[in-house]
């Protein structure tokens, strides 16, 4: 499909992308109809004598022999929605050759382009009903606030290996010429001229062989460097820092419960309701987790029932941290998260899933997820930025930190606070019952800027903040000594100058 000519999605697109406005319809039909569909089929559930039906539409239709005109009316509509949905797909087409172009729209015509040169990543997601018909989705993402390019639904592999010339395209390559053996009227997903049934058998049957026997990629997942078990995963959600909540919630219920039952009812058991839900999402998005490197970038796969598969190309990810809440410091447990452009709303909930490329690790996970999101860093510097930066201070601590007089403003962190410059990375180093560190990679960083306030002048300190694209990351450590602080925003700022001019990693193939 990256061949330069214009391309339709696949023929089954308006099935899944109108069937939830059919789903709708088709549940205010039975909420109207519920009494009815009780008394015939769950006759012992209702309060009425036997034989007597409640008054509901399908009584005045019969009363006033409307019912085959109402018949007639529904199949209209039917008919004119799913021709719409087939008309809309006629005009929904997409070309990949320098830029990704998308055009669609019947009446109010719409052209998405994003330049090949500019892609931050592209993310292949195949929802669970996307999955029982053998399709996914591709997002390729773009580099401003929705700049993200959104292809919907191609078949599992041919969106796979969409991808694959996407981000082959971006690094810098050219595709190879097509093979002999594929004409130049060939047309990918049967779309061009193919049957419809036939296009929808083989979809069908490919997505179920999928979920059997597993989905077989020509471009094949690669082995993940880090393995979550299952108890680790469902323990590190029970620990995380919305367990103090929740067991706030349980005593306001224990509360509420020998005061009122109605606020009961209709304040705190939604909640609680929520959180449920909410550790559930979060549990069944860890499972079937894995990160891996490949010539392209770091690939990341997560999710039980929809499963969202990204690569992120090298030079992508602008910033780095490294956390570890306090319940888990007994198991030595860790998450990795990262800031990179998205091209989202700050918004949009979804930031944070796709933040997060570790959802929890030990430490040589930790390890192993650094050098692949950061492969530039020097190998040898690595432990040293894990023991110094995750564990420290040591004795012979080379980060910049709170001095001694200034102590009582950090009471617990103030030996920990810290920020320190190596030749390719900024590292922040934060926290004390809430740990974090923090890497910026000279070559994304945008600038360094220094802060003081009244007491910070009081106390000769300053606060050090980095400047990234906005994301998940804490960029900032304060309460540093001012003198110290002023010499390494100085060598920051050469050295992000030195780095931006040798970095070529947006064309990392080329």
């Amino acid at each position: 499909m990256s061949d330069g000519e214009w391309h339709r999605l696949h023929p089954l697109t308006p099935l899944l992308r109108g069937g939830l406005f059919l789903l709708v319809m088709i549940g205010v039909l039975v909420a109207n109809l519920r009494e009815r569909l009780f008394e015939i089929f769950l006759p012992m559930f209702t309060d009425l004598p036997p034989g007597v039906m409640p008054p509901d539409p399908v009584d005045f239709l019969f009363a006033n022999n409307l019912l085959l005109i109402a018949a007639g009316v529904a199949v209209v509509v039917l008919l004119i929605l799913l021709g719409a949905f087939r008309l809309s797909w006629r005009f929904h087409t997409l070309r990949i050759a320098d830029d990704v172009e998308v055009r669609s729209g019947v009446l109010f015509r719409t052209h998405r382009r994003a330049p090949l040169d500019r892609v931050q990543g592209v993310n292949l997601t195949r929802p669970m009903v996307a999955r029982l018909l053998g399709l996914a989705k591709l997002e390729v993402v773009g580099a401003g606030l929705d700049a993200n390019v959104k292809l919907e639904y191609l078949s599992a592999k041919d969106a796979d290996a969409l991808r694959s010339d996407i981000l082959r395209l971006a690094s810098g390559r050219r595709l190879a010429e097509a093979g002999s053996d594929v004409g130049p009227d060939a047309r990918p997903n049967a779309v061009a001229g193919g049957s419809f049934a036939r296009a929808t058998a083989a979809a069908v049957g490919s997505g179920i062989h999928g979920l059997v026997e597993g989905e077989d990629f020509s471009d094949a997942e690669p082995e993940s460097i880090v393995r979550i078990p299952l108890g680790r995963l469902v323990a590190s959600r029970v620990l995380s820092g919305s367990m103090f909540w929740l067991l706030g919630l349980v005593a306001a219920i224990i509360v509420a419960a020998s005061i009122s039952t109605v606020w009961l009812l209709f304040t705190v058991v939604p909640t609680f309701l929520a959180y449920g839900a909410y550790y559930v999402r979060s549990i069944a998005r860890g499972l079937r987790y894995s990160i891996a490197p490949t010539a392209d970038g770091v690939r990341v796969t997560f999710g039980l029932f929809t499963t969202i598969s990204e690569v992120v190309p090298p030079g992508r990810v602008h910033a780095i941290e490294v956390r570890q809440p306090l319940l888990w410091r007994p198991f030595g447990w860790w998450s990795v998260s990262i800031n990179r452009l998205s091209g989202r709303s700050s918004t949009d909930s979804s930031m944070d899933q796709l933040a997060a490329v570790l959802p929890v690790g030990t430490r040589d996970d930790v390890e192993r997820v650094l050098r692949i999101l950061a492969p530039a860093l020097p190998v040898d510097g690595w432990s040293r930025v894990v023991q110094d930066g995750m564990l420290g201070p040591a004795e012979d601590d080379p980060y910049v930190t709170t001095p001694r007089r200034a102590r009582l403003l950090r009471p617990l962190s103030w030996r920990r606070n810290g920020a320190l410059l190596t030749s390719d990375a900024l590292i922040l180093r934060r926290g004390w019952i809430w740990r974090s560190l923090s890497v910026f990679p000279l070559a994304r960083l945008q600038s360094i800027g220094l802060h003081q306030g009244p007491l910070a002048r009081a106390t000769r300190t300053a606060r050090l903040a980095a400047h990234v694209i906005a994301g998940t990351v804490q960029t900032s450590v304060g309460v540093l000594d001012r003198d110290a602080a002023v010499t390494l925003m100085e060598d920051t700022a050469r050295a992000t100058m030195a780095a931006a001019a040798e970095d070529r990693t947006h064309r990392w193939a080329g």
